[in-house]
């Protein structure tokens, strides 16, 4: 089973440079131009932030982008909601995010099940609306549990946006991740679940959930570069993908792509330690955020 993993793109309404001069949907034209030569692709899935202010607009021209690519391939696409997403033109565009997905949550979140090569894909929506951390909470946890109930074939691949891992380095990822780690993680325990697939940090990073691999891949539009003082922040240019595999005797592997961008590694932001400071106290979750189930 071989997984093209893309996340964060931010595509605007419109196919111009956002705020920072840097035109989100070039560089998934770019991005996916470098992947034409990939083959064995049996699904692609795009883990959220799809669209940078939730605009239908951005959908549809992310789905035509995205199709384009992946019809070639025979390989279908899987989406997920992030925090920049907006659910109700999300379900518009691209509906459960599955093309013909076999068990779909019934709740307000966007969560499926499909079975692609004898592997379960489940879809998860972490978007808490008006947010930048994630939650899962236990209406989606206790759905899931039930799905997970049974075996699949190969195992199940869990797909979502916010990760629940964090790297201390970053001043930003302990308190913009997922906040209900441990529930999910009593909610894989012993079952069937071979890896988690997320998103939004824009770098890549490794790591287990209950024994479970969890894989971050590094954005689309740009990457966080941890390179910065402590306490700080810096997005550099450089749209970046990845490569998973599964079922192979030395499973999971995962391998980054690079698009080669004539700018890559060209500053887009940076914010110093108060204006970091700043957005994590603005947008971090409070006491009783963190508590809720």
């Amino acid at each position: 089973m071989r997984i093209l993993h893309l996340s964060d793109t931010h595509l605007e309404r419109t196919d111009t440079p956002n705020k920072y001069g840097v035109n989100a949907t070039e560089s998934l034209r770019l991005m996916l131009a470098e992947l034409g030569h990939l083959r064995g692709v049996d699904a692609v899935v795009v883990t959220g932030d799809l669209a940078d202010d939730g605009a239908v607009e951005a959908y549809a021209a992310l789905r035509e982008l995205i199709d384009d690519f992946a019809r070639p391939l025979g390989a279908p696409v899987f989406y997920t909601t992030g925090n920049h997403d907006e659910r109700t033109a999300f379900v518009k565009v691209l509906g459960s995010g599955h093309p013909e997905p076999e068990v779909v949550l019934d709740a307000s979140e966007r969560a499926a099940v499909s079975m692609v090569a004898g592997w379960r894909l489940v879809t998860l929506d972490s978007l808490v609306p008006g947010k930048v951390y994630g939650r899962l909470g236990a209406t989606q946890l206790d759905w899931l549990k039930g799905v997970l109930s049974t075996p699949a074939e190969q195992g199940t691949v869990l797909a979502f946006h916010h990760p629940p891992i964090s790297l201390d380095l970053s001043a930003t990822q302990p308190v913009f991740g997922l906040v209900d780690p441990g529930e999910l993680a009593d909610t894989i325990r012993g079952s069937d679940v071979r890896v988690i697939l997320t998103g939004h940090y824009h770098l890549q990073l490794f790591g287990t959930l209950e024994s479970v691999p969890v894989w971050v891949t590094p954005g689309v539009v740009n990457r966080i570069d941890l390179t910065t003082r402590p306490g700080t922040e810096r997005a550099v240019r450089g749209a970046s993908a990845s490569l998973v595999e599964l079922g192979g005797p030395t499973s999971p592997m995962f391998h980054t792509l690079h698009a080669r961008d004539p700018r890559a590694h060209e500053t887009v932001y940076e914010l110093d330690e108060e204006r970091t400071r700043a957005m994590v106290e603005k947008h971090g979750p409070d006491s009783l955020d963190r508590s809720f189930g």
